[in-house]
This record gives C-alpha cells, sequence and structure tokens, in this order.
C-alpha cells in the first residue's frame, strides 16, 4: 500500500528565495522515498541590502511579501501538508528582518524561522548525505551561500567539525570580505583535514550545481580540481553578458558563479581533496527530511 504527502521548504537566502515542494512517497516496509514535485526559485537579492546598507529596502521587502502570498497559494495548490521556512544570513544581519518577518507573517500567513549558520550546517547535513559518505573515508562538506559558507568535516561516518564563515558570493561581488576571513578559513581546513587520508570535497549551493551541469558528468561522477579550475578561468574571460547569451546563465548567476567558484577551489586546495563530489541537496531538502522524521518521532 503506497501513500503520497507533501511537504515544502522556503530557503530565504542573500541571492535567491527557493521553494521546494516535495512527495514523500511511503510504503509498508520500506524507507520514504522523497522526489521533487515542484521548485520556484525567485531572483531577490536581499543580500545586496543587508550587508552593504544594513537592511533590506522597501521595494524588495514588497517583493518577498508577494513572493510568500504566491508561495502560500502554491502549497494550498499542492496540497502541501506540512512546510517550514527559514531565511538566512541576509536577513539575520538586516536590522529590519525580525520587524521583516514579522510583517511577512501578517500579510502572507508564512511564518520565517531566521537561523544562525550552525543550524543551517545541520539542517544540511540532515540531507541524503548519508547515502554519499563512506565510513573509511574523510569528507570536507561546504555550502556556499551568498551571506555565508558553512564547512562541515566529516570523518568516521559522522560530523567532527563545523564551521561557518561570513564569506559568500553576495559579499565577495560587492568586496566586503577582508583578506584576513580568508586567511582564517585557509587555517581552519589545514588544521581540521591534516591527519585525515583520503579527503574528498563535498559541494552543494545553487553555483556548483550549475558548474556541474555544465560539466556534463554522469550524475554521481565528481568534478576533479582540475575540471574546476579551468572552468574558473575560462568564465573570468568572458564577459557578464557572454556568460548569460553564450553559456545560458541567469543574470543572477552570471555573476556569483565566479566567486563562488573561488571559495570552492580554495577549499579543494587547501584540503588536498582531489574529487568534488556534488550530490543535488540544500537547505530546502534538509528542511523537509527535518519536517517528515520530526513528525514520524513526535
Amino acid at each position: 500500500m503506497i501513500r503520497i504527502r507533501k511537504f515544502a521548504g522556503i530557503d530565504i537566502g542573500s541571492n535567491a528565495i527557493r521553494l521546494l515542494i516535495n512527495n514523500v512517497i511511503e510504503e509498508t516496509g520500506k524507507e520514504p522515498q522523497f522526489k521533487k514535485s515542484s521548485l520556484v526559485r525567485v531572483p531577490i537579492r536581499l543580500g545586496q541590502d543587508s550587508f552593504t546598507v544594513g537592511e533590506i529596502s522597501k521595494p524588495n521587502a514588497t517583493r518577498m511579501i508577494e513572493a510568500m502570498k504566491a508561495f502560500k497559494l502554491l502549497m494550498k495548490v499542492h496540497n502541501v501538508e506540512k512546510y517550514r521556512a527559514c531565511a538566512t544570513s541576509a536577513m539575520r544581519e538586516a536590522n529590519n528582518g525580525n520587524e521583516l518577518a514579522e510583517e511577512i507573517e501578517k500579510k502572507s500567513g508564512i511564518h520565517i524561522e531566521i537561523i544562525d549558520g550552525k543550524k543551517e550546517a545541520a539542517i544540511i547535513a540532515s540531507t541524503d548525505l548519508h547515502q554519499l559518505i563512506e565510513t573509511e573515508k574523510s569528507y570536507l562538506y561546504v555550502d556556499v551561500g551568498g551571506g555565508s559558507t558553512e564547512f562541515t568535516i566529516f570523518s568516521n561516518g559522522k560530523i567532527a567539525t563545523s564551521k561557518s564563515f561570513k564569506i559568500g558570493t553576495v559579499r565577495l561581488l560587492n568586496e566586503m570580505v577582508e583578506e584576513t576571513i580568508w586567511r582564517e578559513i585557509e587555517k581552519w581546513i589545514k588544521k581540521n583535514t591534516k591527519k585525515l587520508k583520503k579527503l574528498s570535497l563535498i559541494g552543494s549551493g545553487g553555483n556548483i550545481n550549475k558548474l556541474y551541469k555544465m560539466s556534463g558528468r554522469k550524475p554521481g561522477e565528481p568534478l576533479s580540481y582540475i575540471w574546476l579550475n579551468a572552468q574558473y578561468q575560462f568564465l573570468q574571460s568572458i564577459s557578464y553578458d557572454d556568460r548569460i547569451s553564450e553559456l545560458g546563465l541567469n543574470p543572477d548567476r552570471a555573476d556569483v558563479i565566479i566567486p563562488a567558484t573561488r571559495i570552492f577551489l580554495s577549499a579543494t586546495k587547501w584540503s588536498g581533496a582531489k574529487k568534488i563530489h556534488v550530490p543535488k541537496i540544500g537547505l530546502s531538502d534538509g528542511i523537509i527530511k527535518l519536517l517528515y522524521y520530526n513528525e514520524k518521532d513526535n
């Protein structure tokens, strides 16, 4: 007997806002299956406001309210039974973040949780990572966002340590990352990976997913440091307009993809990893998994 249920996760990031709706297929005696039913991505660059001016601007606040009303309707027509909305560094650092979250709830009925970097890393780690992680190997998991990047080290199949740094694509585009931050990250990665053998990198976030798609690799096949470095040089050599017209990148992806690649390359180099695995997971996937399993435990 099969039962299909619908759950949704809303990820309010610094570069874009996403609504992911999943079918959860329950079958007696089997592990539940999570299948993507719908994904809507709205390019509202909240980090541009938050990191440069310190608050979300009126036009973007209005766009956010409208987006949440639309998400509410979409969840209704999809018959979503449970959802959770999480906002990360842009809302966290905006002076009017909490105030805006309250206004959104009043006008759209969607409750937003503003979470910290540690919580964000924990939610993402609750995704399907265990299927990829082999206990005899070690991994540096890197989730690059617009405002922050979460680094998590897995050793013996468990999380050994994790840290969130204020470095992200929107911050880098606005030249808001001091050289000292890069040095701190290098020091942290080297210190925490030096005793680990057979280390691979796991990358997540919209940019590495796009790079993976561009590589033409078969699902499950990792990227190499050499390929990523060559792609980085190539992306830098062509103009923003060409990245849109020739490579088919979205306008809000064509600029942030370069700083994102730089973060992944640096992390790969400092950890000594040779391979970069790119499972299609993110914050919204983690939100749905947690929603579903927490409900099961209660």
